[in-house]
């Protein structure tokens, strides 16, 4: 069973940066969309990012122009570039391969903003 992982989670002050990295454990094919999703404490899961096999992508209005998703459906690889971050973007963040057979989901990693 191909799995995903993060990394790139951490602790960052508000303002700063962190780029999150998603890797498959194996090949994934007929990819549909990669994205990011993330899950405040007490809070439900929602999508940040995503983009299609086409390079279509899509953000959540309160992260546009501050994050950018990249990546590469070969490799099944995805990226997200988190700039000007905020206390409110503390939350785990979790990718998702989205596959014509299947729906991949990580364990997720921990950003935490504040100072």
């Amino acid at each position: 069973q191909v799995q995903l992982v993060e990394s790139g989670g951490g602790l960052v002050q508000p303002g700063g940066s962190l780029r999150l990295s998603c890797a498959a454990s194996g090949t994934i094919f007929s990819v549909n969309f990669m994205g990011w999703y993330r899950q405040a404490p007490g809070k439900e899961r929602e999508s940040v990012a995503t983009i299609t096999n086409g390079g279509t992508t899509n953000y959540a209005d309160s992260v546009k122009d501050r994050f950018t998703i990249s990546g590469d459906s070969a490799a099944t690889a995805v990226y997200l570039q988190m700039n000007s971050l905020k206390p409110e973007d503390t939350a785990i963040y979790y990718c998702r391969v989205f596959a014509l057979r299947n729906d991949y989901w990580g364990k997720g990693t921990l950003v935490t903003v504040s100072s």
